[in-house]
């Protein structure tokens, strides 16, 4: 995609007349999503319908640590290679976004005094970030900062995400970054090479779906007790909970959710959505 005449780069960018710019939460794959050309042109179309971002704040499944964190914020932040098994192209990749220097500052200023924060200097985009959004920005002109997931605690989840409802009013675009459903531990043969759905993947995605659709977030919070086969589709849970962030961002009246992906990937749920 970064092959192409600099007109077909045009983007119109973020003003404040847009009005606050959307939340998204989006399913990221692995690196290879970057040989599924329908999913490839679904993140790039995605981020194509809307504004250019002023700066993204992205929270992966891939980086759990409190206190609260934030990545390196200077130019061209490195990526962390999390992964194996894959073609050593994908090890040399690289994504040098500008500076994300002030969206720190800005992030920093939004939680409360009592959090503590660590600022790194070196710890860059994990593959939950920089894959996405890759295929969404891939020409490498929208600031990134990427924070990790201190908790899944969806109470506190929310939270942090309303602090940082005051970011999208200067055209931040927040996002958390997992997948709907994550049971790789039980995939077979059979979802790998035919993308046979399984019963697990398919009611909790279902489930999901339907309370995002009627912006019922108190069912979603309340996962662990009201979710199906939640132990077969989030064996552990931090692919699921970087979505609190993203409900927490949005004021009540944003949901119900707008889905914007939807399908399976080996099997798994690929349903993103953004709000407003």
């Amino acid at each position: 995609m970064t092959d192409v005449a600099p007109a077909a780069r045009e983007q119109r960018r973020w003003t404040p007349a847009d009005g606050p710019m959307p939340a998204l939460y989006l399913s990221h794959g692995s690196p290879a999503l970057f040989e599924d050309e329908l999913w490839m042109s679904e993140l790039f179309g995605w981020a194509r319908s809307l504004p250019k971002p002023t700066a993204i704040l992205i929270v992966s499944a891939h980086w759990e640590s409190a206190p609260l964190s934030l990545s390196a914020s200077g130019p061209n932040t490195p990526l962390v290679h999390d992964f194996g098994g894959f073609a050593r192209r994908y090890f040399e990749m690289t994504y040098d976004t500008p500076d994300a220097t002030a969206l720190a500052s800005r992030v920093v200023a939004a939680m409360p005094d009592h959090e503590v924060i660590h600022q790194h200097t070196s710890r860059g985009l994990d593959h939950g970030a920089w894959v996405p959004l890759k295929a969404m920005y891939p020409y490498n002109d929208v600031p990134v900062l990427q924070m990790s997931l201190p908790t899944h605690d969806p109470v506190r989840l929310m939270d942090i995400g309303r602090r940082l409802r005051e970011l999208r009013d200067e055209g931040v675009l927040v996002i958390g970054s997992g997948y709907l459903t994550h049971g790789v531990r039980f995939l077979t043969q059979d979802q790998f090479l035919h993308n046979r759905v399984p019963a697990w993947s398919a009611e909790f995605d279902a489930w999901a779906a339907e309370a995002l659709a009627c912006g019922d977030v108190d069912t979603l919070t309340n996962y662990r007790a009201l979710a199906p086969a939640l132990r077969f589709a989030h064996p552990t849970v931090e692919h699921f909970t970087p979505m609190f962030v993203t409900l927490g961002a949005a004021t009540a009246a944003e949901t119900p959710v707008r889905t914007t992906v939807e399908g399976y990937r080996f099997g798994l749920s690929k349903r993103s959505f953004q709000v407003a």
